[in-house]
């Protein structure tokens, strides 16, 4: 059987590790994270990964551009304007790189993430011109196009 050419994966079996919260952004409790990546762009600029986590309260500063789909549980989310929403199950958000953001679980939240490490906009604009020029010209995939990431998985 040939190997597909892209990643399927229930949510559910991602095997997900430890990936403690900053220590200095926690402001109440012991919130537990952990994550799994499922795969990666191959430039490295994007990332899709499933994380939860625990009750706790705490900051969370996005060193990347971050669309999360919560898959289970909930999460009150607050910006620095101080405008709040509790996000659940199916509720998607968008977080750009430079957010800060305090949230609090109550008792647990499942999110699937899509990261993006934002670049130059002189960057995008040529990658986009790249691959409409290499679509007009039937050339295949876009520049960019992802790629596997060697996801683990419970057997």
């Amino acid at each position: 059987m040939p190997t597909p050419l892209y990643v399927a994966i229930a949510a559910a079996d991602v095997l997900l590790r430890d990936a403690p919260i900053n220590p200095a952004w926690v402001r109440e409790g012991a919130p537990r994270a952990r994550m799994g990546e499922i795969s990666r762009s191959g430039d490295g600029a994007a990332v899709t990964v499933v994380w939860d986590c625990g009750a706790g309260l705490f900051e969370w500063r996005f060193g990347v551009d971050e669309t999360v789909h919560i898959l289970e549980g909930e999460v009150a989310v607050a910006d620095a304007n101080g405008v709040s929403r509790v996000l659940r199950a199916g509720d998607v958000a968008f977080f750009p790189v430079g957010s800060v953001t305090l949230w609090r679980v109550d008792t647990y939240v499942r999110k699937l993430a899509f990261c993006r490490h934002a670049m130059p906009a002189s960057l995008g604009y040529a990658i986009r011109v790249v691959n409409k020029l290499k679509s007009m010209a039937g050339m295949g995939p876009c520049v960019g196009a992802t790629q596997h990431a060697g996801r683990q998985t419970r057997g």
